[in-house]
């Protein structure tokens, strides 16, 4: 894709406004060519676009007229991201910058009350590199403080030389788990993740005692999350649960300084918690996360959707099906056109996987509103994730008789999908969706032992306890005991059997 329609393309209307508008300021001359060239790129008219310079003499003008227009984007778009971060740790930056300014003609004063601010604010962030800078503007300007206190400034300044040297180190390990980890998508191996992290850790010499921080904590449960999701085994994770409670728990106190960091690590915990079929633990979890995000904040935008989606998850397994839809409904009625367009695509989809456990027709309807295509949904959602919501298609068809519209469905799957999931040697797709075309050449074989004993074995099987894979586990088990998949889900995750002895 050409580089300048990706810049173009994370502008929203209000931003293309604004640069134009920049473009006109900067622009000396009435006869400058770069919105007529912003305005083409934007639209993708190529017929516009040669018309442009028409000339082949002047394709030298048309590139440096691009590369001028590249680098005004790029400058655009810093401004924009700069003035738009309200984070703590930019108000930190932003008292450093100032702070030194002032220092720099002679504002003593107000200079070390800012610098005094802003190690304070990255101290309790963590910002181990800012603390750094601001450290040595400090110890660059002590001798115009009346009474400096020199050895305590330069104490702190090699403790966090310390911390920042092992923080480098840790952002070492985690660059060679991220590549680990791209290693074993693409091999599909399993490796015992808690150890890998600890003797990744261990070769570069880190403390993870030392160092573990919000920050670096968010990181791991990063890698974590990545690994179960790509196994759909959150099994595999469980260790981190421990730790990380443990961790926050501590640190409670300071949590409010951490926000970002924090209220990711509570998001983790709270998928984590529910993949593992700890259902109050993923709701405390999840009422901590929304009650760390204040109405109107951007915190609050960002975690808004997945909060309604992981409540909603959380109810339907737990045998509250009703509840769940309702709260599932709630959250998208309340997107927004602002909203995350993958957290909404995730309720919408989530929509689609309970109608169709409930038998309802509308599971269709919602299908049809995912109006994305595949390549899209794969670039913006993962492989996974479209490769789930391909099958749920394949099931609804099914369910509802549209038979011939299934088979056809079922192959663009394959011809899709086969070379992927040979790759990451995904067996459990290819199993299930083999038993589905036997239903489909003869519906009969629900009454077949041997067809029965394949389904009993995928149920019973570990690599499939995650609640994911049990849905589709669930809707092949429902043809044969007569009861809507959603039934025989509760019965495979086991919450229709507690609520029976309640």
């Amino acid at each position: 894709m050409d580089s300048i329609a990706e810049l173009i393309g994370i502008l929203n209307n209000e931003d293309i406004k604004e640069f134009k508008g920049f473009l006109k300021k900067k622009n000396k001359r009435n006869d400058v060519k770069n919105i007529r060239l912003f305005e083409i790129l934007e639209t993708d008219d190529i017929n516009r676009l040669k018309k442009l310079y028409g000339s082949s003499k002047n394709k030298d003008a048309y590139h440096a007229l691009r590369k001028r227009l590249h680098d005004s984007l790029l400058f655009f778009i810093s401004n924009k991201t700069f003035e738009r971060d309200n984070s703590e740790a930019h108000e930190a930056l932003r008292l450093l910058i100032v702070g030194r300014f002032l220092l720099e003609n002679h504002l003593i004063k107000p200079g070390f009350k800012c610098l005094q601010r802003a190690e304070h604010k990255a101290l309790l962030l963590e910002q181990f590199s800012l603390l750094n800078e601001i450290l040595q503007v400090r110890l660059q300007y002590a001798y115009l403080e009346s009474h400096p206190e020199l050895e305590l400034l330069v104490d702190r300044f090699r403790v966090n030389q310390h911390k920042m040297q092992q923080e480098a180190k840790f952002q070492i390990a985690y660059a060679i788990l991220r590549v680990e980890l791209q290693d074993i998508h693409l091999k599909g191996k399993i490796v015992d993740l808690n150890k890998l992290v600890l003797d990744t850790i261990g070769k570069y010499d880190i403390s993870l005692h030392e160092l573990l921080s919000f920050k670096s904590l968010y990181q791991l449960l990063f890698i974590a999350n990545e690994y179960a999701m790509i196994h759909q085994n959150y099994a595999l994770v469980r260790s981190f649960l421990k730790t990380s409670d443990e961790f926050i728990t501590r640190q409670k106190v300071n949590s409010v300084h951490h926000s970002f960091y924090y209220l990711h690590i509570l998001y983790y915990l709270a998928n984590f918690n529910l993949r593992n079929k700890l259902f109050d633990e993923s709701l405390t979890y999840l009422e901590q996360l929304i009650a760390g995000c204040p109405p109107g904040t951007v915190l609050r935008a960002q975690f808004h959707l997945r909060y309604y989606l992981l409540k909603a998850l959380n109810y339907h397994y737990m045998g509250e099906g009703v509840q769940a839809l309702a709260i599932l409904r709630l959250g998208i009625q309340q997107s927004t056109l602002k909203s995350n367009e993958a957290d909404l695509a995730d309720l919408q989809l989530c929509l689609v996987m309970f109608l169709t456990q409930f038998q309802d027709k509308l599971a269709l309807t919602e299908l049809r509103k995912m109006i994305r295509t595949d390549a899209w949904y794969e670039k913006k959602m993962g492989m996974l994730w479209t490769i789930r919501k391909s099958l749920l298609e394949i099931l609804i068809h099914i369910q509802f008789g549209d038979i011939d519209l299934a088979v056809s469905r079922m192959k663009s799957f394959k011809r899709r999908y086969r070379r992927y999931l040979e790759t990451v040697r995904e067996g459990r797709v290819v199993h299930f969706l083999r038993l589905v075309e036997k239903y489909l050449q003869n519906p009969a074989m629900v009454k077949n032992k041997t067809f029965i004993a394949a389904i009993d074995s995928m149920a019973q099987d570990n690599e499939n306890q995650d609640l994911f894979v049990l849905g589709f586990i669930a809707w092949l088990k429902s043809l044969i005991t007569s009861e809507s998949p959603y039934q025989a889900l509760l019965h495979l995750v086991g919450t229709l059997k507690l609520k029976k002895d309640q």
